[in-house]
């Protein structure tokens, strides 16, 4: 019993190993290949060619049933699975100098969203994803330099480009069928001018700023003294009127000053000329002021007449 136990033990453990690389499992958002001494045998849970009634163009559906995901069988060391991802995958374009339609160089930046379409054909030509990036990243330069070489800069930077992707997704779909693969979106994620030549622009667009800005400045300050002119003029024709306007007013109130005085000097001479008098004593005689005059002198002839007459 002691001579056989090893030998079954190593039974059981080369029957574990055998039924552990005889089965293996397709998950539903993958496809398989299973390869036999380098020939493809069998493609499982690939996408489902779907045709629309309406339009007739075909497309790849991978939310159609399959029957395909779950548990396989596979002869063991014979057979190996070669697995691909169902979902769409993502593809990142490093930045190229792009050649516009006004012969102005930009410098692009954009990523592509693609998915496997055909894993037979993915495995023949392109092996696996890194070989797959490898061959859009060619077909997708040379669908870049073929449509932006036909847009002008500024259509191309302001983001105004959705029949140039779409153009470029044609391209690539063409380019890509070869592959088992399909584009399903394109996107320039920035375009922009090389660092010299944007600098240049730069440096233009700042000089032609301080250009208007300095043409505002003059344009503003002739405006100003315009105004001040014009102001200063209408200041001083007011004030000229102003002024005519009261002397005016003021002569009239002379006028009618002196009319009431000689009203008043026809009803009473007498108490007319006291009042005169006394006017002038408040306006002439001050504290402090010396006045030397006759005391017959007609201007104090009322201090010595005790009825005020002046005689």
């Amino acid at each position: 019993m002691g001579r056989i136990l090893p030998f079954v033990i190593f039974v059981a453990a080369a029957a574990i190993i055998v039924l552990f690389n005889s089965f293996f499992i397709v998950r539903v958002d993958e496809q398989a290949i299973l390869v036999q001494f380098g020939q493809s045998q069998k493609v499982i849970n690939a996408p489902v060619k779907v045709v629309n009634e309406e339009t007739g163009e075909e497309t790849y559906d991978n939310l159609v049933e399959n029957s395909g995901a779950g548990l396989h069988f596979k002869i063991p060391f014979v057979q190996n699975v070669v697995q691909f991802d169902k979902k769409n995958l993502g593809f990142d374009l490093e930045a190229q100098e792009i050649i516009a339609a006004d012969k102005e160089r930009l410098i692009v930046d954009a990523f592509v969203r693609w998915k496997i379409v055909d894993p037979l054909q993915f495995y023949r030509s392109a092996y696996n994803e890194q070989g797959g990036i490898a061959r859009l990243d060619g077909i997708m330069r040379a669908a870049l330099r073929e449509v932006l070489g036909d847009l002008p800069t500024e259509e191309i930077i302001s983001g105004q480009r959705a029949q140039g992707m779409a153009a470029i997704q044609t391209i690539l779909n063409r380019g890509a069928v070869q592959y088992g693969i399909e584009i399903v979106d394109v996107r320039i994620r920035k375009a922009d001018l090389p660092q010299a030549i944007s600098e240049g622009v730069y440096r233009r667009m700042k000089t032609e700023r301080v250009q208007v800005a300095t043409q505002t400045r003059a344009e503003g300050q002739e405006e100003a003294l315009r105004i001040r002119a014009e102001a200063d003029r209408n200041a001083t024709v007011i004030l000229a009127e102003a002024n005519e306007k009261g002397q005016k007013i003021k002569g009239d109130g002379d006028a009618q000053r002196n009319a009431i005085y000689a009203r008043a000097y026809n009803l009473d001479p007498d108490f007319f000329s006291f009042y005169r008098s006394m006017l002038a004593y408040e306006t002439g005689v001050k504290e402090g002021t010396p006045i030397i005059l006759s005391p017959e002198s007609d201007f104090y002839r009322f201090f010595g007449d005790k009825e005020g007459r002046g005689n």
